[in-house]
């Protein structure tokens, strides 16, 4: 008899909005409208159906993950017995999230979101966010390395510092500090620290979060970022709309924030609209769409979940990693 042709195990269970918005089951609603107009980006377009579609769901799964993990650390310290006593005790250890995507995506009001949203369960409520553009290489640095056409691919990031802030936060440490990014000067403020004091869950938002480990000098592989992570979402969509959204968004912050007299970016407010824009499309074409096409999208198969977005900035479509 012909044998049927084996299929080939998909790692994501995709799942349409409607199918996502069910998972949530009697999870409430903690957020106003206010407080969600607050969190959410400039561009981004966000509402409470959005919240309680995509994010409460969401926020359940994860609350289901951090209780999982914390059982499976108490199962290890029962198993190693008297041997974790000392160093090998895992006792109050963080859960990490990782949150990658594109410039302009909408990844850092996804963070806001969950870590808002995180913060109201009981079992964690103290919750940190940190965004990796502190560990940016300071201007001055970028220029002497010819790298300031490059800031925002991995090159253009202080990755060891990253990853021992993130490994100290994982392992229990106290007090653990990470610089500080201004947008508005488009550098890292001298002096200032950001101080994250053992959080029950602490997000981690950037471009390039999921990036694999890269080899050392002597070719042996290092630890990537992401082996930290106890979960990962990717924030998706296509890169037509993205661009779409950062041009947008330009406008806008020539509008706004790049009106301040201390913004990095004032200058382009002394010029024509039309000029402005021709210096954002060139960026998107020069920096931002290879560094999503050559670094930050051939990550988002490592993501836990996976956030599709429609043109609209509405999640769509999501893919949850099952094996």
């Amino acid at each position: 008899m012909p044998t049927k042709t084996a299929r080939t195990a998909k790692p994501y269970v995709d799942l349409s909005r409607s199918e996502w918005s069910a998972l949530r089951e009697r999870t409430p609603l903690p957020l106003t409208a206010a407080e969600v107009e607050r969190l959410r980006g400039l561009g981004d377009v966000i509402d409470l159906d959005e919240v309680r579609d995509v994010y409460l769901p969401l926020s359940r799964l994860l609350n289901l993950y951090v209780g999982a993990t914390h059982g499976l650390r108490s199962a290890l310290n029962t198993f190693l017995g008297d041997a974790a006593n000392g160093s090998g005790a895992q006792h109050g250890t963080p859960f990490v999230i990782g949150v990658a995507g594109s410039v302009a995506v909408g990844k850092s009001t996804v963070s806001r979101l969950l870590r808002a949203l995180l913060a109201r369960w009981p079992e964690h409520p103290r919750v940190e966010l940190v965004t990796t553009d502190g560990f940016l290489l300071p201007n001055a640095e970028l220029r002497s390395r010819g790298l300031m056409s490059r800031k925002g691919f991995p090159e253009s990031f202080d990755r060891r510092a990253l990853i021992r802030f993130v490994a100290d936060v994982k392992s229990g440490k106290a007090k653990v500090s990470a610089p500080v990014y201004s947008h508005l000067i488009y550098d890292i403020v001298p002096g200032e620290r950001l101080v994250v004091d053992r959080p029950d869950i602490l997000i981690v938002e950037g471009l390039n979060v999921l990036q694999p480990a890269l080899p050392g000098k002597d070719g042996r592989t290092r630890l990537a970022l992401s082996d930290y992570f106890d979960f990962s979402v990717y924030v998706d969509a296509r890169t037509d709309d993205i661009r779409s959204w950062y041009l947008d968004r330009f406008r806008k912050l020539r509008a706004t924030a790049f009106q301040d007299p201390a913004s990095y970016f004032r200058k382009y407010t002394q010029v024509s609209e039309e000029e402005a824009l021709d210096y954002a499309r060139n960026t998107w074409r020069t920096i931002n769409q290879p560094n999503l096409r050559q670094n930050i999208a051939p990550t988002r198969g490592r993501a836990t979940l996976q956030l599709h977005k429609g043109p609209d900035h509405k999640v769509e479509r999501l893919s949850l990693r099952k094996l």
